[in-house]
């Protein structure tokens, strides 16, 4: 007898076509999801770093490093050549002003130096046999002088009496006139005689002078020798640090030659290295900022160095009030230098972003936290933490402000927890 055999309503075959179908469908669906509209990318949330648009105090600045140097270095040159007999101290020694360094000879030197000296005494003598020979002069002048004083005298003498005698009639005419004109002669040479006493006076001071003049200008030539000998013992000229020094026994040395330094040691400055783009923005009085020891300490541009060197150009700057205890010469400084004011803002932090869109724009995570999308920003000026905000974001916004290297040119982020 026949059995009735129900046919199964759910075969293998049909769920299978069912299944086939349904992925398909999923498929072509998930295809349309990825492929139009908006591209996206899941990302964990715990490898992006999400940050909040906040309102604060803000300063344009620039992140620079400085090396510590004396306040003051003096330079110690040769002012004579020589060679390098004696060092006195060594590299590193700290010195008074006046202390001597190192001695040098030249023997050139020391010989013009006597030369002149024998110069200065043979020019000492003349100008005492000179002296003399003027002042034996003058006495003899004035001997003759006073012959001719005395021999004036007499004339007078006899002429007046003459003259008298004539008018009595006690005397003829010829023996008045020899009278007068012996009188009248020796008038004659009693004025030629003081005349050539005055000239020879002027004479003799001229004289004098010129040979006091000549023997000064040697003295100093001298003084002048005298010197530059002692130059050969270099000296520090003020208290400091003996450094760089560049010197050896034996060792010739150049007139001007560097043969080393002294570095002040009442006061730090810090030279600091700029990028030339900030050539314009960089003048005396501009502040920075350090963090030495956990303080904060303050530094003020005094000199700007113009010259540019591979790209950069070097400004001084010196320490407004506290100096760091422990800072030593040729340490390093990281310094934020401000170019700005400081004003309120709203504040965008740095971040890995900017390599990848120049700050353009930026990921900009939704109100519900589940997305970021893409939106056009607007930046302004820039610290080592923050960039200005000028348009695109309001306070409060949460952005993803980490690197977007591996997110190609997706339009949208799935945050993912």
């Amino acid at each position: 007898m026949d059995r009735v055999i129900k046919k199964k309503k759910w075969t293998a075959k049909k769920l299978l076509t069912i299944g086939g179908v349904a992925a398909l469908v999923l498929l072509l669906v998930a295809s349309y999801y990825f492929t139009s509209g908006k591209s996206r990318l899941n990302v964990d949330t715990e490898r992006i770093t999400i940050s909040e648009i906040k309102k604060g105090p803000f300063q344009v600045s620039i992140p620079v490093n400085g090396t510590v140097l004396p306040i003051k270095s003096i330079y110690l040159d040769a002012q004579e050549g020589g060679r390098v007999e004696e060092k006195y101290v060594e590299d590193g020694a700290i010195m008074k002003a006046g202390d001597p360094i190192l001695r040098l000879s030249n023997t050139d030197l020391q010989l013009s130096m006597v030369s002149q000296e024998t110069n200065v005494y043979n020019l000492l003598t003349q100008m005492q046999i000179s002296r003399n020979a003027a002042q034996q002069n003058t006495v003899t002048k004035l001997n003759q002088m006073a012959d001719v004083n005395s021999a004036y005298k007499e004339a007078e003498r006899i002429y007046n009496l003459n003259k008298h005698l004539y008018e009595q009639k006690a005397i003829g005419l010829q023996e008045f006139k020899k009278a007068e004109n012996d009188y009248n002669y020796q008038v004659e040479r009693k004025k030629l005689t003081e005349r050539i006493l005055t000239q020879d006076s002027v004479s003799n001071a001229q004289q004098v002078a010129q040979a006091k003049q000549s023997y000064e200008g040697s003295e100093n030539m001298l003084n002048v020798m005298r010197k530059k000998v002692g130059d050969l013992i270099v000296r520090a000229p003020v208290d400091g640090q003996l450094t760089s020094l560049d010197a050896e026994i034996g060792e010739n040395k150049n007139k001007g030659g560097r043969l080393g330094q002294i570095d002040v040691l009442s006061g730090f400055k810090v030279r600091v290295d700029v990028d030339e783009h900030y050539l314009s923005r960089v003048y005396t009085g501009l502040m920075g900022d350090f963090s030495f020891a956990d303080s904060t300490y303050k530094l003020k541009i005094t000199k700007v160095y113009s010259a540019l060197a591979n790209g950069r150009f070097q400004v001084d700057m010196q320490f407004v009030g506290a100096i760091p205890k422990g800072i030593r010469r040729g340490q390093t400084l990281q310094i934020r230098l401000a170019l700005s004011d400081e004003t309120q803002a709203i504040l965008l932090p740095r971040g890995g972003f900017f390599q990848q869109t120049g700050g353009n724009w930026i990921f900009k995570v939704s109100e519900d936290g589940k997305t970021a999308y893409k939106v056009d920003i607007q930046l302004g000026g820039q610290n080592p933490d923050f960039y200005e905000v000028l348009q695109g974001l309001k306070v409060g916004d949460k952005v993803v402000t980490s690197s977007y290297e591996t997110y190609g040119t997706m339009q949208e982020l799935v945050l993912k927890k």
